[in-house]
């Protein structure tokens, strides 16, 4: 018999009992301490479940709560097909982030679920299901499509191409037209002349494209095009064109109902900030405290050990007054008018107030974030965070991070192109591509790590600033539509790299900061690609189109080698993702997902959903984007 005969088919999921934290399963809304809210999970008819219990972790102590069965699945729809049983239990939420698991009595032994998925096993809290009594990010997060500039490389307002006159001497000016260093000491001081105005002007391409929120990197005077070393917070570059263009901007995106959120580093100065400048000069003056100091070269402690960039110390109050507790701290200042700030994006905020034995750093978000909230509750507080957020996350200050441990990186090891030689950000060793069943593993347990509350708001990315560009790493515009379909149908915030909507290239984090070809993106030249433009737009607009898509569950159906496939559900919608790297068998799903016998409405691909008596049968084509409405 023939290899292709003998591979095992893939199976599907849905028949095992599924809870997440969407509407479906529990209480919408935020709690306070003491309510009740209840909790339901779904198990197939046909599954033999003698009784099922939640067990809730209160004060750091299980207590088994029975479950009910109640036999519908909601408002709507909602999964009650008949061919499932629903059980609801009421968690009291006792402590502010209460975690909780289902207990499944069944004739073989008792089964855990939590956020991972069924176990026939013993299995830590670390997983557990949480209600946080923590507000969420703003309900427009919900609907909202990050695009991230970075100003020095997204427009010139004047026009010009050549190499901007008149720069300040750290400075390298480099023409619009030629690509940026790779690696190197230059990449931090080539200046090719973006401003705040040149994005003002471009804002059509945004909306064009779709999105409706625009992630600037950071505005501050500095010595580096990438402005992470602040030499002050009081004013805008006036390369950028000064604190009037960051108002002016402000007023033009917000007249097109967009929002703008800014980019603040609270772990760190630059070497050439006036606090520092102050603190070095007179160890005395109240600036000193700022810092921490050492008796080694250079006497201070830099991030990451780099002396251009001073630690600040929270260990001193005025650190947090002058940076996020105030009425007139530097996160406060930027949110009112007239720049009116939607919100920020914390440069490495896992490391903000953390210095040894010193771990200040939830302090440090929750303050941040009682600041922003005086000013309007209507901004978000986003954390950069390269890996395991869980913690901090848990913690009632960052209400989201941008996601690439649960998303950015399992997604890219799946779609890694193997001739690329690409590594991961901080990994000395080649990135290894990996299986569908490996991506989505880590997908879950980032996922499982954090409240559903902050799940659903998550910034997911392809790559950023910092990463090498999608199209680099997946290698073809036919990958990049298969990135693509994840990232705008997973739950969460999906935000864009500016360039990566026309697989603008690049293989370091530097590299990928690449001047936007405005001449080739109007005059339909080389350097853009409008078909990978085309198919952003189109699923950006599928996902409006979608409030199963924007604030959906998720239950996995499919998780083959080379394809998986999941369901976004609200109690009123029931929509079908089947993403694919490659060619693979294809799979049958229970008709039962039709419910009331209706048809698939078929949203984004040219795959056809076969609906047979005993089936849905998902088509087994690839690389492939397919998205389907059920009900």
């Amino acid at each position: 018999m023939s290899r292709e005969r003998t591979r095992q088919v893939p199976r599907h999921r849905l028949d095992r009992p599924h809870h997440d934290g969407s509407a479906l399963h529990v209480a919408p809304g935020t709690p306070a301490l003491g309510d009740a809210v209840p909790v339901r999970v779904r198990v197939p008819a046909d599954r033999p479940v003698d009784s099922v219990w939640v067990r809730v972790l209160r004060d750091g102590e299980p207590v088994m709560v029975p479950a009910r069965a109640d036999g519908g699945g909601g408002d709507g729809d909602g999964g009650g097909d008949g061919d499932e049983r629903w059980f609801t239990a009421d968690v009291t939420v006792h402590n502010p982030v209460t975690g909780y698991r289902w207990l499944l009595d069944e004739p073989g032994g008792a089964r855990w679920l939590n956020g991972t998925g069924l176990h026939a096993r013993d299995v830590t809290d670390a997983a557990d299901f949480r209600l946080s009594v923590h507000p969420p990010a703003p309900s427009w997060t919900s609907s909202a499509v990050v695009y991230q500039v970075f100003p020095d490389r997204f427009a010139r307002a004047d026009g010009y191409d050549g190499p901007p006159a008149g720069g300040p001497a750290w400075a390298e000016p480099m023409a619009w037209d030629v690509p940026p260093a790779a690696t190197g000491r230059s990449t931090g001081r080539q200046l090719y002349g973006g401003d705040l105005r040149g994005i003002a002007q471009r804002l059509d391409h945004l909306q064009r494209l779709g999105v409706d929120t625009v992630y600037l990197t950071p505005v501050f005077p500095a010595r580096s095009v990438h402005r992470y070393d602040a030499t002050s917070f009081d004013h805008v570059d006036p390369l950028l064109g000064g604190d009037q263009a960051l108002a002016d901007l402000s007023r033009a995106v917000h007249e097109r109902g967009m929002r703008l959120v800014g980019d603040l580093t609270t772990n760190h100065t630059g070497a050439g900030h006036d606090w520092f400048e102050a603190a070095r000069q007179d160890r005395s003056a109240p600036e000193a405290s700022l810092y921490y100091w050492t008796d080694t070269e250079p006497g201070y402690v830099g991030w990451l050990g780099h002396p251009s960039l001073p630690k600040l110390n929270y260990g001193a109050d005025s650190t947090f007054e002058r940076m996020v507790s105030s009425p007139g701290s530097v996160t406060a200042r930027w949110l009112r008018e007239p720049y009116a700030l939607d919100g920020w994006r914390v440069d490495v905020a896992n490391m903000t107030g953390r210095h040894g034995s010193d771990d200040l750093t939830h302090r440090v978000a929750r303050e941040m974030r009682a600041t922003m909230s005086a000013v309007s509750p209507e901004t978000v507080l986003v954390a950069e965070h390269f890996h395991d957020a869980g913690e901090d996350l848990r913690a009632g200050g960052w209400q989201a991070a941008m996601n690439y441990a649960g998303f950015a990186t399992p997604v890219g090891g799946w779609l890694v192109d193997p001739s690329s030689g690409l590594t991961m950000p901080g990994i000395p060793v080649p990135r290894p591509r990996r299986r569908g069943r490996a991506m989505v593993a880590t997908m879950r347990e980032v996922l499982a790590a954090v409240p559903w509350s902050v799940a659903a708001h998550q910034w997911n990315l392809l790559g950023s600033h910092d990463t090498p560009r999608i199209r680099t790493l997946a290698g073809s515009a036919a990958a990049v539509e298969v990135a693509a379909g994840l990232l705008f149908t997973y739950p969460g915030t999906p935000m864009v790299f500016a360039g990566d909507e026309g697989g603008l290239t690049g293989s370091t984090g530097e590299g990928a900061r690449v001047p936007m070809p405005w001449a080739d993106i109007d005059g339909g030249g080389s350097r853009w690609d409008r078909g990978t433009f085309d198919v952003y737009r189109r699923l950006i607009e599928v996902r409006r189109g979608s409030r199963a898509l924007r604030e959906g569950g998720l239950r996995w159906a499919v998780v083959d080698d080379d394809a998986v496939a999941f369901l976004r559900e609200t109690p009123d919608e029931r929509v079908l993702v089947l993403v694919a790297r490659d060619r693979w068998s294809g799979v049958r799903l229970p008709r039962t997902l039709l419910a009331g016998g209706s048809a698939p409405e078929r949203l984004y691909g040219d795959g056809e959903l076969e609906v047979r008596r005993d089936g849905l049968v998902l088509p087994g084509d690839g690389p492939a984007v397919h998205v389907w409405r059920l009900s």
